[in-house]
């Protein structure tokens, strides 16, 4: 049978949406696909998204990266969950876990057990029968070893990188594996009459790049998915009303090494602190209804750890989606298929998920309209499942300091999420799903940390005796010590494992 000829594909836009999705389809579909990028150097990359879910070490592995080469090139830190501070009330605070907490027993959750030990009286925190959770406070880190036992599968970690490093060196990968990049600014957006698909693109330099299939990575301009073929936009700022953010890197302190990105709720917004091996990024992330720009940049000026390297820098965003990331033959990966704010690290995954549904439904000869619409499905739903997540870290609050936590806290909220939340507060269940992100424990996490505590739990967990059930919570807590007690320092894990790129 002869092999048909590859498909054309052009995307436009490097970044890290671009050179992911150009790294991917060259490395895990060859020979099937003619990748041609087109980019401009005269215009930026967001370049803010600096941390990450444990999902991004999925995507290095099928690359055929080395961990320790990703981690010195982009200067990487590890990652095992994020503190939220403030956000349940103020004072408060929890840490979102990569785990798990506890076990389950007799197919019942863990804190279902835990919820029937502190009616009584009887159990710490969850928090300390979090394995990284407990690490994370402890400042150190070990890799996941091979074969380990239970306390070694019930946690994973991400990456804390500079954003600006990672696209030059998926570039660099990608152009090793055949990829054509050609230097210019679209300025012309030629389609086919007869079915209205885009045809080529032209540049300012005067290149006409044809193709079958066309990647926006345009960010929010959305040039192919939004300004040619007007894919609409689903707008979700009536749940998610911060629209911009304030963003600076400064000086790394001197001192241990945090392994979590910290989340600081604040009277119109949050801010993060992300630490890197040479520096630590930050930003403010607000509603301007409740904030003026001036206002949120002495903020988050004020509220830096170290010297500033740059002036604040504002950047404008809005919540929601394309109601089709895939429309006729243009597929919206990044900012241009949608942006959700960066609370729980997923700009990133979500290029990352798109990516990995192209590869798993990319066109042979031509494209099947059923493909086409379980990408679109699949793409909703990890759109729709993380929107809720990220609503449920403002609307689960006591503050009423200011306007901006009064309106989260007393809004409507999507239908899908209400149901979680009750489902939540009369029966301790968290709503199942197997694929997706935010699985079980990232909801317990939140719910327990904001202080949202369930009227019942699962009366399975009464079975065992209370003498019983407490030896064993009292043995799991001391196994978390005295593991997290064997393991480094995390500043000190980055320099002897190679990770650490030498000044």
């Amino acid at each position: 049978m002869t092999r048909p000829e590859p498909v054309r594909v052009v995307i436009l836009g490097g970044g890290t949406a671009g050179w992911m999705t150009a790294a991917a389809l060259a490395k895990l579909l060859p020979g099937q696909a003619d990748i041609h990028l087109v980019e401009s150097e005269e215009i930026g990359i967001v370049g803010v998204g600096e941390a990450t879910l444990p999902h991004l070490r999925e995507f290095i592995r099928r690359l055929g990266l080395d961990e320790m080469d990703f981690m010195r090139k982009t200067r990487a830190t590890f990652k095992l969950g994020i503190d939220f501070v403030d956000f349940g009330a103020i004072g408060e605070g929890y840490i979102h876990p990569f785990g798990a907490y506890g076990t389950d027993i007799a197919g019942v959750g863990f804190h279902h057990y835990w919820l029937r030990m502190k009616a009584a009286g009887r159990v710490p925190p969850i928090c300390d029968f979090s394995l990284p959770i407990v690490a994370s406070r402890a400042r150190r880190f070990a890799p996941i070893p091979a074969g380990g036992d239970f306390l070694d599968s019930s946690y994973s970690y991400a990456y804390q990188f500079d954003a600006t490093r990672m696209a030059p060196m998926l570039r660099a990968f990608a152009e090793a594996h055949g990829v054509r990049r050609s230097e210019g600014k679209v300025v012309g957006v030629e389609r086919d009459a007869a079915s209205g698909d885009i045809a080529a693109l032209r540049t300012d330099r005067g290149d006409v790049i044809a193709g079958d299939l066309f990647v926006d990575c345009s960010g929010f301009r959305a040039l192919l998915i939004g300004e040619t073929l007007g894919s609409p936009w689903e707008d979700w700022s009536q749940w998610l009303p911060c629209d911009r953010a304030a963003a600076l890197p400064c000086t790394a302190p001197d001192g241990p090494i945090e392994p979590y990105t910290r989340a600081t709720a604040m009277p119109a917004g949050w801010r993060w602190r992300i630490p890197l091996q040479h520096r630590v990024g930050n930003g403010y992330v607000y509603s301007s209804a409740h904030l003026s720009d001036d206002e949120a940049c002495g903020a988050i000026l004020g509220a830096i750890e170290g010297e500033p390297l740059a002036d604040p820098r504002v950047l404008r965003f809005r919540a929601g989606r394309r109601t089709k990331s895939w429309d006729r033959n243009v597929v919206a990966i990044g900012l241009a298929s949608g942006f959700l704010e960066p609370l729980e690290s997923t700009s990133i995954h979500l290029v990352q998920q798109a990516v990995t549904r192209l590869v798993e439904l990319f066109p042979q000869r031509r494209i099947d309209t059923s493909d086409r619409d379980t990408f679109n499905a699949l793409v909703d739903r990890e759109y729709d499942r993380i929107r809720d997540f990220l609503i449920l870290h403002y609307h689960a609050t006591r503050r009423d300091d200011s306007d901006f936590w009064n309106h989260v806290r007393t809004m409507a909220v999507p239908e899908t999420l209400q149901r979680k939340m009750d489902l939540w507060r009369t029966s301790g269940r968290v709503e199942l799903y197997t694929q997706g992100l935010f699985l079980e424990a990232s909801w317990v996490a939140v719910y327990l940390g904001q202080g949202v505590v369930p009227l019942s739990y699962d009366q399975r967990a009464d079975t065992p005796a209370p003498d019983r059930l407490a030896r064993s919570l009292t043995e799991l807590d001391q196994a978390i010590r005295q593991r997290v007690a064997a393991w480094p320092d995390h500043g000190d894990y980055l320099r002897q494992s190679g990770a650490w790129e030498a000044a």
